[in-house]
């Protein structure tokens, strides 16, 4: 079993998305017809790396992320992370319906 650290906490509906980006990303690869080792060289990281991204890990850094999809040709598809925050605008709604005075200056 695996020692509990911050580093490596994740909870287990997390790490399923995760996997199921991951798996995402290897299908993207693989229906444009290129190998690990065209994408990683591509994206400018090792195959490890991107064997690890495909798998789900979380140590991936963003900036790998980024440059992956970019080498698959979906670079717009990082803009949609986050995209439709709909609790956020829900406070958002909440704070605004708030009656709030302007700062005296």
């Amino acid at each position: 079993m695996t020692k509990f650290t911050k580093s490596n906490w994740m909870t287990r509906g997390l790490q399923e998305k995760l996997n199921i980006v991951g798996e995402q990303f290897r299908l993207a690869r693989l229906r444009r017809n290129l190998t690990m080792d065209q994408v990683a060289q591509r994206a400018q990281c090792s195959r490890l790396t991107l064997s690890r991204l495909e798998k789900g890990s979380s140590a991936v850094s963003l900036g790998v992320v980024a440059r992956v999809l970019n080498a698959l040709q979906l670079e717009d598809d990082i803009l949609k992370l986050a995209q439709d925050d709909i609790l956020g605008r829900m406070v958002q709604d909440m704070e605004i319906k708030t009656k709030k005075r302007a700062s005296k200056k």
